[in-house]
């Protein structure tokens, strides 16, 4: 597993759990089956058949906005991460992209209910 293998888990705009549940599945490779719950979310990530690193980034307005929330959302990939047999890693982006790492199109997936990022600014952090 290579940090440049890396899926970037990205929070922008995310300030609830359904919002977080909904960018977990249009960026993770989890199930068609998928419970759309914390526990759902735990098994399906220790359950992956390959290695897989997770940075996620933007976390910090959620953390904000619901912290009772966030922590439950660590919780999880800390035990998915315990429980990975294949590896599992989930690493928490402080600022900045310094791997280069996100998705500048701002789009979000086919079929996602999430809205498009609002444009960058340029200039800025470049």
């Amino acid at each position: 597993m290579r940090i440049d293998d890396a899926v970037v888990l990205d929070l922008h705009g995310v300030t609830d759990k359904t919002a977080f549940i909904n960018r977990c599945v249009r960026t993770l490779p989890l199930p068609v089956w998928f419970g759309r719950n914390w526990d759902a979310l735990a098994d399906c990530l220790a359950d992956m058949r390959e290695p897989m690193a997770i940075v996620v980034t933007h976390w910090q307005a959620y953390a904000e906005a619901e912290p009772d929330e966030w922590s439950i959302a660590q919780e999880v990939f800390s035990a998915a991460a315990r429980a990975s047999s294949a590896g599992l890693a989930v690493l928490l982006s402080l600022g900045g992209d310094p791997a280069g790492l996100e998705d500048r199109t701002g789009a979000p997936a086919q079929g996602s209910d999430d809205s498009p990022a609002p444009p960058a600014h340029p200039g800025v952090g470049q």
